[in-house]
């Protein structure tokens, strides 16, 4: 169920009237040309919009092009922001959009490839969960698997319900913000959301069934 004004705490109302009243200065700001304004912009967005890139293309290099592609887009039509949504909901909408072109564009021109050098940097963790180092190397080996399996079965959705989960579960966006971003119903968000989750559910576990079998015991040095 959508969640109204009238349902808010007058804490979580402040909050919000706060966060709006901090868009519009920001978006004064860029509209102004002020270098602090361009610089909090970047602070602020960089990191999200290469997260959501990188979750929506799996390609590291694809994801700072459609980064460059996106900032452009706000530093070119931020005269069109007028706060009718939140700003980070219109960066969000942007980045979709750039992500969509980018993912046609590959199909067209390029082959897939696998960079080899692309370490756990690139991405963030699905959990964000910070190394326990009490754990065993063995333990830890078996959480990066799981991780590794998740990954896979996150670019194995089609592209329409990645998007919807990785807006909900990774970006923390409200339903409501979802379709705002995808310029869909709030019906169609919570649809694509339910059937991306189960899908996900079944690709982790077909590739939980058919990954090698690990040593149960981890090999010490002879």
């Amino acid at each position: 169920m959508a969640t109204s004004i009238l349902d808010l705490s007058p804490d979580q109302l402040a909050a919000a009237n706060a966060a709006d009243t901090e868009d519009l200065r920001l978006a004064e700001g860029l509209r102004a040309g002020t270098e602090t304004a361009y610089e909090e912009l970047i602070q602020r967005f960089q990191q999200p919009v290469y997260a959501l890139a990188i979750r929506l293309l799996n390609d590291s290099a694809g994801a700072s092009d459609v980064v460059q592609e996106v900032f452009l887009k706000v530093f070119r039509n931020i005269a069109s922001f007028r706060g009718q949504s939140t700003l980070r909901t219109w960066i969000y909408r942007i980045t979709v959009n750039e992500a969509h072109n980018a993912r046609r564009w590959f199909f067209r021109h390029r082959r897939r490839e696998v960079d080899l050098d692309t370490g756990p940097e690139d991405c963030r963790n699905w959990t964000d969960v910070l190394a326990d180092h009490s754990r065993s190397p063995f333990e830890m080996a078996l959480d990066h698997e799981r991780q590794a399996l998740i990954e896979a079965a996150l670019q194995q959705l089609n592209p329409v319900y990645r998007e919807a989960v990785v807006l909900r579960d990774l970006a923390d966006l409200g339903y409501e913000e979802i379709a705002a971003v995808l310029n869909v119903s709030l019906g169609t968000v919570k649809s694509r959301i339910l059937r991306g989750r189960e899908a996900l559910r079944q690709g982790f576990a077909a590739n939980l069934e058919h990954r090698p079998a690990m040593p149960l015991v981890p090999k010490t040095a002879e």
